[in-house]
């Protein structure tokens, strides 16, 4: 088993730039919920790196991703859409493969490009930075959102498989608060409609909701 193990999640600085830009304009599904899921941790998640979109799950990853497609096993998934960056496609395929269904990836719902930052430590992040030959926040958030409005228009519910930062940007687009606790590698997340408003909650094993209570 690997050795790697998650690193810590804090609130990136610059997050209240994105949630000003996402609230202007705002994500507004047709659906009454969905699912959504991080990709399996990567060695240079472990190494907090800007990652390409060729970096491969880890040992560890592969098995965030098999623990997933367990959790997901059980939910009435009809459409897996992923982002096409290796990391998140590998994750969408082992979850859709238990799910008997094929992934439909999207270069669209790719993590934001952060240019010549990639490769670089990613510990100390600044959303609001426009990092040389990448993309600036704005353009990172109306990307998102139209990828998630295409997304979320196919025969649901639909399964999501993208990245922290499209986990970012679809929070603030629905209007919710994220519990940085919900942005683990390969956690799966439901999101629901209650009246006007949306909420998010994790989908636990048994064990993992029982731990949570003690």
């Amino acid at each position: 088993m690997s050795q790697q193990t998650a690193p810590s999640h804090t609130a990136p600085s610059g997050l209240g730039e994105l949630i000003r830009i996402a609230e202007a304009q705002p994500l507004s599904p047709a659906c009454d919920h969905f699912y959504f899921l991080r990709h399996g941790q990567t060695g240079r998640n472990a190494l907090r790196i800007f990652q390409a979109v060729d970096e491969p799950l880890s040992e560890l990853g592969l098995q965030q991703a098999a623990r997933a497609a367990g959790l997901l096993a059980g939910e009435p998934i009809s459409t897996v859409v992923c982002s096409d960056a290796r990391r998140a496609h590998d994750t969408a395929y082992t979850v859709a493969t238990t799910l008997k269904l094929v992934p439909a990836a999207q270069a669209a719902l790719r993590e934001r490009n952060f240019g010549a930052l990639i490769g670089t430590s990613s510990a100390n992040i600044d959303w609001a930075c426009e990092p040389e030959g990448g993309e600036t926040l704005t353009q990172f958030v109306a990307r998102t959102r139209g990828a998630l409005d295409t997304a979320l228009r196919l025969p649901a519910p639909v399964l999501v498989v993208a990245h922290g930062g499209t986990l970012y940007a679809l929070a603030a687009l629905l209007g919710v608060p994220v519990d940085v606790g919900l942005l683990g590698n390969a956690q799966p997340l439901r999101f629901e409609r209650r009246g006007p408003t949306w909420a998010v909650t994790p989908l636990l094993r048994q064990a993992d909701g029982d731990a949570a209570l003690a």
